[in-house]
C-alpha cells in the first residue's frame, strides 16, 4: 500500500512535505474534516490531492476558477492524475462523457463549479459514485464581509446534510479572524481540524510609494528591476486598464489589458497568453487572477489603492508562488482614498456592511503610512505575529524619517474647522498657504484666521499632513460629499495641544535599484547556451502538449537541471518537481539535451 510519502515522491516529485501538509493529509484520510489556511505558493493543493489518491472513490473540488480549470486538469493529466471538470464551458457531449467517466471509476479528481454543483443533477451524480472527499477552495468566497464574496458558496452546507460520511476540506489563503468564524458557521465545520500556518511571504518584497507621476514611476521599476519577466499591474478602473496597457506597449512591454467589460472570448485569450507564454505584464482590475497559478510572476503592481488588507494580500500573492523573490509595488495617493469612500458610500449595502468597508479602508491606508516594518503590520491584522522586522520591505531597507509636526497638525486641523468641515485637500491648502485663487476670495476664506498660515511648508507637504491625518484617524473624508475633509473626535487633545503628532517626513522616492534581489540569480555566461536550451526544450514539450511551460517544469527544476546536470534517468528522478510519470514522458528530451552539451564539451 502507498504512503502520502510515496505519492508525494513519485506522483509530484518533490522530495518530503512542507509544514502541515503531512498533518493534513492524514487528517483526510482519516476521513476527518479540515480548515486550512495557508499562504498562496504554499502547497494547498497537495492537501486534497494526495488523500484523493490514497482514499477510494473520487475527489470533488469546488472551485469559483471557471476560467482556470482547463489548465489545472492538464497539470494533472501530466503528471498522470485522472482529472476532470463540469462547468459552463463544456457542451453537452462533453459534460456526459465526464459524467459517464465519474460512474465508471475513471477519474481521481473532479472539478466542479459550486453553481454546476448546487444543480439537481450534479448532486444526484455524486450520490451514485463513490467519493473521496470534497475539497472547497478558495474558501474565503463564503465570508459575505469578504473580498470575494459568491453567494453560491453559501449554500455548500449542503454537503454535510446529503454526504455526511464524506470529508472535507476548506482551503483559502486569506482569512482574517472574522472570516475563519464565517467559513466555518457557513460550512458546518466546527467539528473540523483547523490548520492555520502563517501567513508571511518571506520572498515578497512590499514597496509602498506616494504617487508622483504613477506613469514614469512604474516605467522606471519595469526597466530596472523587472524586464523581460512575467507581472501584473492592478488597476481600479476598466479604461485606466486599457490606457495603460496600451501605453506599456507603446514603451516595448508585452502588455495585455484585462477586465470583465471585454468580450468573454477577449479575456480568456488573454490569460491564457499570460499563463503560456514568458514576459507578459497583465494590465488587469481586479476581476484578473484569483487562483492564478502560473509561478514565476515575478511581480505585481498597484497603480490605485486596493481597498482592504485582504484584496492587498491576495493580489500581491500572486508573485513568486515559486518561492524565488518577488517584489509588490503600490502606488497611492489621497485622491484614492476619496474616490474608494465614495464609492462605498454609494453602494447598495446594508449600513454595517459599510462600516466595515471603511474600517478595512482604514486599514489599508493605515499600512501605507506606517513607518515600523511593514510586514510585520499586514501579518499582524491577520493574527500572525513577527516578532522582528522582515528586512525585505521598503521601511526595513530603507527607514522613514519622522517629525514633530504638532504645529503644523494643529494648523491643519483649525483650517478644516474654520472653513466648515466640508472642502476638500486642494482647497484647505490654498487657505493655508495664502493663495489668491477666485474661489477663495468669494467664499470669504482669505478673512479666516488660518489664512496664509502655512506658507511655510509647500502645497506637498502640506497634503503629505493631511493624507496621514487621515490615515490615523484625525481626519475622516466626508463619502457623501466632494471629499470634504471633517474633524473626529480623536484631533480634540492635539487642537488643545495636550498630545503631540509625528509624522512621516516625504522624501522622494530613491531611483529603482537595479534589481534588488533578482528572481533568478544571473546565470553564468558559460552556463547560458544549456539554459536555453533546457528553456527551448520545455516550450517545445509544453506546445506540443497544450500546456503552459511551468506544467511542464518549474523554472526552480530547470535550475537544478543545470547545476547538477543529470545524464542518467535515476539522477533526473532525484531532482525536485520530477516524478515518475514526468521522468517517463520528458526524461528523455531533457537528457538528450543535457547530454549533447557534455559531450560537446569534453
Amino acid at each position: 500500500m502507498q504512503t502520502p510519502l510515496d505519492v508525494l515522491q513519485h506522483t509530484f516529485g518533490y522530495p518530503s512535505f512542507r509544514g502541515q501538509q503531512e498533518a493534513i493529509i492524514d487528517t483526510l484520510i482519516a476521513g476527518e474534516d479540515a480548515l486550512v489556511l495557508m499562504p498562496t505558493g504554499g502547497g494547498k493543493s497537495l492537501c486534497y490531492q494526495i488523500p484523493t489518491l490514497l482514499r477510494p472513490g473520487v475527489g470533488v473540488v469546488i472551485s469559483p476558477l471557471i476560467a482556470l480549470m482547463q489548465d489545472q486538469v492538464d497539470a494533472l493529466n501530466e503528471l498522470g492524475v485522472r482529472a476532470g471538470f463540469l462547468n459552463s464551458t463544456l457542451s453537452m457531449e462533453q459534460v456526459r462523457a465526464t459524467e459517464q467517466a465519474l460512474l465508471s471509476n475513471e477519474l481521481d479528481l473532479l472539478y466542479v463549479a459550486p453553481e454546476r454543483l448546487l444543480q439537481g443533477r450534479t448532486l444526484s451524480l455524486l450520490e451514485s459514485a463513490p467519493l473521496a472527499l470534497f475539497a472547497i477552495d478558495e474558501a474565503h468566497c463564503v465570508a459575505q464581509w469578504g473580498h470575494d464574496f459568491r453567494a453560491d458558496y453559501l449554500r455548500l452546507d449542503i454537503l454535510q446534510q446529503r454526504f455526511p460520511q464524506v470529508p472535507r476540506i476548506a482551503l483559502t489563503a486569506t482569512a482574517d479572524v472574522r472570516t475563519r468564524q464565517e467559513i466555518v458557521t457557513r460550512l458546518g465545520l466546527e467539528q473540523a481540524r483547523q490548520f492555520v500556518a502563517g501567513f508571511d511571504r518571506p520572498n515578497i518584497q512590499y514597496r509602498i510609494q506616494l504617487k508622483d507621476n504613477p506613469r514614469q514611476q512604474l516605467l522606471q521599476f519595469l526597466r530596472a528591476e523587472h524586464a523581460q519577466q512575467s507581472g501584473i499591474v492592478y488597476c481600479l478602473s476598466r479604461n485606466k486598464v486599457e490606457q495603460t496597457a496600451q501605453w506599456l506597449c507603446q514603451q516595448g512591454f508585452n502588455a495585455l489589458p484585462y477586465h470583465a467589460g471585454l468580450p468573454a472570448a477577449l479575456r480568456a485569450t488573454h490569460q491564457s497568453r499570460f499563463l503560456r507564454e514568458e514576459e507578459i505584464v497583465m494590465v488587469a482590475t481586479i476581476a484578473f487572477g484569483m487562483g492564478i497559478d502560473k509561478p514565476d510572476v515575478r511581480f505585481v503592481a498597484h497603480l490605485d489603492l486596493p481597498k482592504s488588507i485582504e484584496a492587498y494580500y491576495q493580489e500581491t500573492g500572486r508573485a513568486g508562488r515559486d518561492g524565488e523573490p518577488a517584489t509588490a509595488l503600490l502606488l497611492y495617493g489621497l485622491e484614492d482614498v476619496v474616490k474608494l469612500r465614495q464609492m462605498m458610500s454609494s453602494s447598495e449595502g446594508a449600513e454595517a456592511f459599510k462600516r466595515q468597508e471603511q474600517q478595512r479602508l482604514t486599514a489599508m491606508l493605515g499600512l501605507c503610512e506606517v513607518t515600523s516594518c511593514r510586514r510585520q503590520v499586514l501579518l499582524r491584522y491577520f493574527g500572525d505575529i513577527l516578532e522582528t522586522p522582515c528586512g525585505n520591505c521598503d521601511t526595513c531597507l530603507s527607514p522613514p524619517e519622522t517629525w514633530d509636526a504638532s504645529e503644523a497638525v494643529r494648523k491643519a486641523l483649525s483650517c478644516v474647522y474654520r472653513t466648515g468641515q466640508r472642502f476638500g485637500a486642494n482647497h484647505l491648502i490654498d487657505v493655508l498657504r495664502g493663495s489668491t485663487a477666485e474661489r477663495i476670495l468669494a467664499l470669504g476664506h482669505d478673512r479666516l484666521s488660518t489664512y496664509g498660515i502655512g506658507r511655510d511648508l509647500s502645497a506637498g507637504e502640506w497634503r503629505s499632513i493631511l493624507r496621514q491625518l487621515v490615515a490615523a484617524g484625525y481626519l475622516d473624508v466626508d463619502p457623501e460629499g466632494y471629499g470634504g475633509l471633517r474633524l473626529t473626535e480623536r484631533c480634540r487633545p492635539v487642537l488643545r495641544g495636550e498630545q503631540a503628532v509625528l509624522l512621516r517626513r516625504e522624501v522622494k522616492a530613491p531611483a529603482a535599484r537595479a534589481s534588488v534581489r533578482r528572481a533568478l540569480e544571473e546565470i553564468p555566461e558559460e552556463e547560458l547556451g544549456l539554459w536555453q536550451a533546457l528553456r527551448a526544450c520545455r516550450k517545445r514539450l509544453a506546445d506540443e502538449h497544450g500546456v503552459p511551460p511551468y506544467v511542464i517544469f518549474h523554472d526552480a527544476t530547470l535550475r537544478a537541471m543545470l547545476e547538477q546536470k543529470p545524464v542518467e534517468p535515476r539522477q533526473l528522478l532525484a531532482i525536485s518537481g520530477v516524478g515518475d510519470t514526468k521522468l517517463e514522458r520528458f526524461g528523455e528530451a531533457f537528457l538528450d539535451v543535457i547530454r549533447e552539451f557534455e559531450y560537446e564539451s569534453l
